[in-house]
């Protein structure tokens, strides 16, 4: 394989690792928690008053808060409109996300970096591991439409569905997370293919593995969206005791990522690149949601505490708003 450019390769995981970063993003990891002072038995009696409306415009609240998903099915245009901008704030994240990587970051990408880089420099090698017939192509593309974007998508909107129908605050939740990292992850793939213009394994127009030649091989938007939806399920339901959640939906993301290989679409760099921004985008998108959960808006979640007075044997229910 061969470069027109003698900085291409620099270029290319300049990119990647453009796209990628923001996932490492830091958030703070504690926030201020206030503890209740003890109170007497007589002030058992008297359930705590929700906060002040004063207490609920915080300085601290930003611009995702205004537009977080609420725990209660949405109509569709405000849903849309807040899947829009959280979309829109990941975007800058993403392609900020270089110049505010701290050291550790950069030790970790780094290393993804070099990896990719030594695949880029076999794949001429790689690419002929396996028989490449035509069986082995034909049923790699066929496996490799479970993580096609018209396959994941309605299955995404299928969880809120799901969720809406159900009342299942879980389910929505992983349908709008999912789809908003799948959609990060296609527009990142999107660009990425342009500027890298790699072409495919199969092409017969173009000199194969060449970059900057109109091609679209470099990352695998497959790998890069399946990888995202899988990192999002993962994370979501290993939350709630699921251990065995991620090995499915790692395992089908292998698949699919395998697939692509198999069909003689993609290099194996192509797949690492998808794979590896895909995970991080949907860990991102999913820590982004957690970590806001915890803001302002929060006081309108309701929380029941049962309270007994013993000096009169009465029972009493505290409602406060709340996190």
């Amino acid at each position: 394989m061969r470069f027109r450019n003698p900085a291409v390769l620099t270029a290319t995981l300049t990119i990647l690792l453009s796209a990628a970063s923001a996932a490492q993003t830091e958030t703070p990891e504690s926030e201020d928690v206030a503890v209740a002072a003890p109170t007497s038995d007589a002030d058992s009696q008297n359930p705590p008053a929700p906060p002040s409306t004063s207490e609920h415009t915080n300085p601290s609240e930003d611009a995702r808060d205004r537009i977080y998903y609420p725990g209660d099915t949405e109509n569709a245009k405000p849903l849309a409109k807040k899947l829009v901008f959280n979309i829109l704030l990941d975007q800058k994240e993403i392609w900020t996300s270089p110049f505010r990587m701290n050291r550790h970051d950069a030790m970790w990408w780094a290393l993804f970096g070099g990896a990719t880089a030594a695949l880029i420099a076999t794949d001429h090698k790689t690419i002929n591991t396996f028989e490449n017939s035509p069986q082995q192509v034909s049923w790699g593309n066929h496996i490799s439409n479970i993580g096609a974007a018209y396959t994941l998508l309605p299955l995404t909107a299928g969880f809120y569905a799901y969720g809406a129908v159900t009342h299942n605050t879980q389910a929505r939740e992983v349908g709008v997370l999912s789809g908003q990292a799948m959609l990060d992850a296609l527009i990142v793939s999107t660009v990425l293919k342009y500027a890298a213009g790699r072409v495919r394994p199969d092409s017969t127009t173009g000199e194969r593995s060449q970059f900057f030649d109109r091609g679209d091989s470099f990352p695998s938007g497959h790998a890069i969206e399946t990888w995202a939806f899988a990192s999002v399920i993962a994370h979501e339901y290993k939350r709630y005791g699921g251990w065995w959640v991620p090995y499915v939906s790692y395992g089908l993301a292998t698949t699919v990522s395998l697939a692509r290989f198999a069909a003689q679409r993609h290099y194996a760099s192509d797949i690492l690149a998808g794979a590896g921004m895909g995970w991080f985008i949907g860990r991102y998108v999913y820590q982004t949601h957690e970590y806001h959960a915890g803001h302002p808006h929060a006081w309108a979640h309701p929380a029941i505490y049962p309270q007994f007075d013993p000096t009169t044997r009465t029972y009493a229910a505290a409602v406060q708003f709340g996190k």
